[in-house]
């Protein structure tokens, strides 16, 4: 094993590789040798395959279906395909460490990593544990936290609270290239609405029917997902985006406002930015209800507002906006006694600890 390389794995959505991308960056300072390991076609890709210095392996996956679909007889075997294309890539490469992020792409990797006597370390986003993260967790050597709650949902022996882990380039945005990016001024708050990595139907539809109420009270950027941009709308203070990925820094420091889904790294790091958020979780018939319980302790501790939405109409969402608005100098006050920073150089400790144990 090699006491200077790593191999990072999660994916299926841009919540699954944000953490990774934040971790990434100073191993590569260290001079680790870093592999990453994802699917063939899935976001982490696109978002990892680019970066310099990272050599990107793509696996057979399947997707872990809670639903009854045909589909679920052939998962197995791409579940037992990519275990075994897994196996192989952490045998040529031979790190020291796995860590991953989760997402079905996460399962036979670990799995793999076990064969090989590769000790693997699991960050867990969400308040309860995904379906992928509780097939892996028995094969790996730590299973690490992001709400203090969640540990309760944990192995005992393997799990520690550690919280969430932040990208640094996030805090470094130019408020003037975010407006600029916009088309905004200074003149009038900027409300930020995201739906995740594949966009929000409901909540595009909704916000656009909203513009006449809306946008005399906030300028509205809108990352509204691939392929979802409405070109019939082009109100001034209204700026439309399929996916922002280099520029999204300049955008967080120029947005005062957030209207958003609950996945937890998504909502940790506006939380660690201190922007008042309104969440529209994803509802229990489209999801295991993750989002709803991440939604409802960010509320408990004052940090968010939460709509569910099956309640979101014009009238609803134009009524909870100004109250986030109304609301919002608490909110900041409560995320202030919120501290990410620590969270990462723990998690990093935990990687180095381990991997120099295995490296002997």
């Amino acid at each position: 094993m090699s006491a200077k390389r790593i191999l990072f794995t999660g994916g299926g959505t841009a919540g699954h590789v944000i953490v990774n991308l934040a971790l990434i960056p100073v191993f590569q300072k260290e001079g680790w040798e870093i592999d990453y390991i994802g699917s063939k076609d899935g976001i982490e890709r696109r978002l990892i395959e680019s970066l310099e210095g990272v050599t990107y392996h793509p696996i057979s996956t399947g997707k872990l279906r809670r639903y009854i679909s045909k589909e679920n007889i052939k998962d197995p075997f791409k579940v037992l395909k990519g275990t075994m294309q897994a196996w192989h890539i952490i045998g040529k490469r031979k790190p020291a460490v796995v860590f991953s992020k989760g997402g079905f792409v996460s399962v036979p990797v670990i799995m793999a990593a076990k064969l090989r006597g590769v000790p693997a370390v699991i960050h867990e986003s969400d308040f309860t544990p995904g379906l992928a993260n509780k097939i892996a967790m028995p094969f790996a050597k730590k299973v690490l936290a992001t709400f203090p709650e969640t540990i309760d949902y944990l192995p005992e022996k393997k799990a520690e609270y550690v919280g969430a882990v932040i990208r640094d380039e996030l805090f470094e945005g130019d408020k003037e290239k975010g407006l600029e990016l916009c088309g905004f001024t200074k003149e009038k708050p900027v409300l930020l609405i995201m739906g995740g990595s594949g966009g929000a139907e409901k909540i595009n539809q909704m916000v656009r029917a909203s513009l006449d109420q809306l946008l005399p009270e906030f300028q509205i950027a809108h990352i509204c997902g691939q392929g979802k941009i409405d070109p019939a709308v082009n109100n001034n203070g209204y700026a439309q985006f399929e996916y922002v990925n280099e520029a999204l820094k300049d955008l967080f420091a120029a947005t005062d406002f957030v209207l958003s889904r609950a996945g937890a790294n998504a909502i940790f790091e506006f939380l660690a930015l201190h922007k008042p958020m309104l969440l529209i979780p994803l509802s229990r018939s489209a999801s295991r209800g993750d989002q709803i319980i991440n939604a409802n302790s960010f509320k408990d501790k004052d940090y968010a507002r939460v709509m569910e939405e099956e309640n979101l109409t014009e009238a609803s969402l134009t009524d909870e906006l100004f109250k986030l608005k109304k609301q919002a100098p608490i909110m900041i006050d409560h995320m202030k006694k919120y501290k990410s920073e620590k969270a990462r150089e723990r998690v990093i400790e935990i990687i180095k600890t381990i991997g120099e144990e295995t490296a002997g």
